[in-house]
């Protein structure tokens, strides 16, 4: 239990840390895959041999999941320019949800039976964090509700690229973020 509340908490400051600023980036602001001019080559290709899927089609897995279930997408948070080719952000628009507990728990059926495997979960209350990884990819669940300053509900589905290249595109944008300050 003690590993998944770390997990939760790591993901949770990874969000926070990476949320400040996207330096304005237009293909960032279009929500596009394609690398940003300050960002990196995309995460690896399905073709590549890995057999890691590439960030469109786990975008396209965590899209076709979610609004299956009953979601309608909104605008996720900004993702900083050079993480555009390693991270997912996918969130729903608590306004347009009838039962988002109910749609919540479908995406997370349908994204099990797609292969990804539950590594962790915390349940406090009616929210629930919960941890998924596939093929070198880890997934955050959250669900909270009424847990956007609007009082909507706040379900959230961030996929990380855990390979080597991407692993050090977010060590070396979290060292930018925490570094002191001149």
């Amino acid at each position: 239990m003690r590993k998944v509340r770390w997990a939760a908490a790591a993901a949770g400051a990874v969000l926070l840390i990476a949320g400040c600023g996207s330096g304005g980036d237009p293909a960032q602001d279009r929500g596009s895959d394609a690398p940003s001019a300050g960002g990196s080559a995309p995460a690896k290709a399905a073709s590549d041999g890995s057999g890691s899927p590439d960030i469109a089609a786990v975008r396209t897995e965590i899209a076709a999941a979610a609004t299956a279930a009953g979601f309608t997408e909104r605008t996720p948070d900004k993702i900083p320019p050079a993480l555009t080719s390693c991270t997912i952000r996918w969130q729903s628009d608590g306004a347009k949800v009838t039962d988002s507990r109910k749609s919540y728990d479908s995406t997370v059926a349908t994204l099990t039976g797609g292969r990804w495997k539950e590594s962790g979960r915390n349940e406090e209350r009616t929210s629930v964090t919960a941890a998924f990884d596939k093929s070198g990819w880890h997934l955050i669940a959250i669900h909270h509700p009424q847990g956007r300053v609007d009082g909507t509900d706040l379900d959230s589905f961030i996929a990380n690229d855990t390979g080597p290249a991407c692993e050090k595109l977010f060590q070396e944008d979290l060292a930018e973020k925490t570094k002191p300050q001149s």
